[in-house]
């Protein structure tokens, strides 16, 4: 990855902390759509959220829903929690015996998640409350107490393009994983290496456009710091209408998607065939008829799937082995696995609800 952008650390840290604990007051003040929710959302995120207090929701700043599903007694890490948003929805479905740690560097953001911590948790139903937050920096979560291997899931709205040093912040995600845990965020990626003309620009580094991550340095950085493989759960186009924003960033395309990553053993750089198929079982809450691994692996209850050696490994490594019947192993290698990427994902067959 480009020199620059690991050069002026702190400076670029100030630039995006006055950001958004000054120069934004709410969701309305943004000047792009780039960090603002979409995405689908399920039922139960639904749920959580009408339960979130308005001062949450309207310092809310993200552009996806990295919520993932399973999270019942879950460790769940946000990473630029913001005012607290997505970890009071995940607070809800961890359930009391969960744990969720909110970090951000930002202390107007903070405060308004602290103030409003004993209210939530009075609306949960809570007697003791199952979040913590903490102040300081993605990249530095050993400062923060954070040990190896102590979380379960990793979730990050939209904040680790802010970052100067993101190879730092996906090592941390690493290291604080446990085997088997899962990397789950939505985040803001370029066609492109943005321009450091771009990227020193304050106000479009702080509206999630100067420091998005060109999807071929993304890719190799998570291979270098041990992510072999990861997936899309979804990709969505970011539109630009600040006419002066747009002339700035000259013809770079952004995207909004949301990437799944599991620190799981066996994974490799390409898709193999093992000869291996899985059926899903039709057991995640909000899921009865089908799940969607990513954007081109759908699985339908009850029907068998050929997949390659590390979707199989994903499911069996992950809190998702339950939730699906494996069959085949390792012991014999067919060679290039040549099914992935061609699923359509409102196909399912006979008798399957998948639309």
């Amino acid at each position: 990855m480009d020199d620059k952008f690991k050069t002026d650390s702190d400076g670029i840290k100030q630039s995006v902390r006055e950001y958004y604990g000054k120069e934004l007051q709410g969701n309305k003040d943004l000047k792009t759509n780039a960090c603002c929710c979409s995405g689908k959302v399920g039922d139960e995120v639904k749920a959580a959220m009408a339960l979130i207090d308005d001062e949450i929701l309207d310092r809310f700043y993200g552009c996806g829903s990295p919520i993932p599903p399973l999270l019942d007694g879950m460790t769940v890490l946000d990473l630029g929690c913001g005012t607290g948003r997505d970890v009071y929805i995940v607070s809800k479905l961890v359930g009391e015996s969960g744990h969720v740690i909110g970090v951000d560097m930002t202390p107007e953001q903070l405060s308004v998640a602290e103030r409003h911590k004993d209210g939530q948790m009075k609306r949960f139903g809570y007697k003791v409350p199952n979040v913590e937050f903490l102040q300081g920096y993605i990249e530095d979560l050993g400062s923060l107490g954070i040990e190896d291997g102590s979380v379960d899931i990793v979730i990050s709205n939209c904040v680790i393009n802010l970052s100067p040093d993101k190879e730092k912040v996906f090592s941390e995600i690493s290291r604080v994983l446990k085997k088997g845990g899962e990397l789950y965020f939505s985040d803001v990626f370029a066609d492109r290496r943005v321009p450091e003309s771009v990227y020193r620009d304050p106000v479009i580094h702080g509206e999630c456009l100067g420091g998005a991550m060109y999807v071929e340095d993304f890719r190799r950085l998570m291979a270098k710091v041990g992510f072999a493989d990861f997936r899309y759960a979804s990709i969505s186009p970011v539109t630009i209408d600040n006419k002066d924003i747009l002339s700035l960033v000259g013809g770079t395309s952004f995207t909004s998607r949301t990437v799944r990553a599991f620190k799981v053993d066996g994974l490799e750089d390409a898709c193999e065939d093992y000869g291996q198929s899985v059926a899903y079982l039709g057991n995640i809450p909000g899921h009865p008829d089908y799940f969607d691994l990513d954007d081109h692996h759908r699985f339908c209850r009850g029907m068998w799937k050929k997949v390659c050696g590390n979707t199989a490994a994903m499911i069996s490594g992950s809190r998702f082995k339950d939730s699906f019947a494996i069959r085949g192993d390792r012991s014999t290698h067919y060679g290039k696995f040549e099914d992935c990427g061609d699923d359509e994902l409102n196909i399912c067959g006979p008798g399957c609800c998948c639309n």
